[in-house]
């Protein structure tokens, strides 16, 4: 019998729920930054996606669903080695996330709003790329279409929507090695956002015409959609 054969699409994540305790909830936020330094892969992602299209000018980078902002701060501090300026605007829905991550990350170089994608839109907001992380297996079945919408409108070079794919070793290893995440809500909600992500080939089903899936390690799967040659 083959295990996690269909999506958790209505699993619950706790730290979603809005009376989560917040201590466990900023913990989380805490947490993320290690959890994805070691196991998002941004660094490979920034090397082989968005590194080679910089230029010598400055670019744009919106990060939605910024959760903590710890992706947004790994970003910034890999371009600005590189000598490579990339202004990096982060969002997210919930106030509770964007407070930490203001809070936290004060002195990055990061500006973090509490918006949506949606709003940004409505706002006439145009980026060279835009990308998230751990985004799309929360999104309801109305909303993938609308969010993918508001991606391509908002950027005018790469998007790119990083998440987890699915699959019973994945849950093995998260359930194996995240025994020491106490404190907060990364144990229980990861192996939950495991059972709720997509495979390759549900998210290539999914997509729209335009988009690409391509598997990344470890375990990811990354959706891109492609608009420009570069940045100037």
């Amino acid at each position: 019998m083959k295990l996690l054969p269909e999506r958790a699409a209505g699993a619950v994540e706790q730290m979603d729920l809005p009376g989560c305790d917040p201590a466990r909830l900023d913990r989380t936020y805490a947490q993320f930054a290690l959890v994805n330094r070691v196991v998002a892969g941004w660094r490979g992602i920034y090397l082989r996606h968005l590194r080679p299209r910089l230029r010598a000018g400055p670019a744009t980078l919106l990060d939605v669903g910024c959760g903590g902002g710890d992706v947004s701060v790994l970003l910034a501090r890999w371009a600005a080695r590189d000598g490579l300026r990339l202004e990096i605007t982060a969002i997210d829905p919930d106030p509770r996330a964007s407070r930490f991550a203001a809070d936290h990350h004060a002195s990055a170089g990061v500006m973090f709003r509490q918006a949506t994608s949606s709003a940004l839109v409505r706002e006439g907001r145009s980026y060279d790329f835009v990308v998230s992380n751990h985004v799309l297996h929360h999104l309801a079945a109305d909303e993938f279409p609308a969010f993918l919408a508001d991606s391509a409108a908002l950027c005018h070079g790469r998007v790119i929507h990083s998440d987890l794919r699915r699959s019973a070793v994945a849950y093995a290893l998260f359930f194996a090695g995240s025994w020491p995440m106490t404190g907060s809500f990364i144990r229980q909600d990861g192996l939950t956002s495991i059972r709720r992500s997509y495979t390759t080939a549900e998210l290539r089903d999914a997509a729209p015409p335009g988009w690409t899936v391509a598997r990344s390690a470890p375990f990811r799967n990354l959706l891109i959609l492609s608009k420009g040659a570069g940045v100037a």
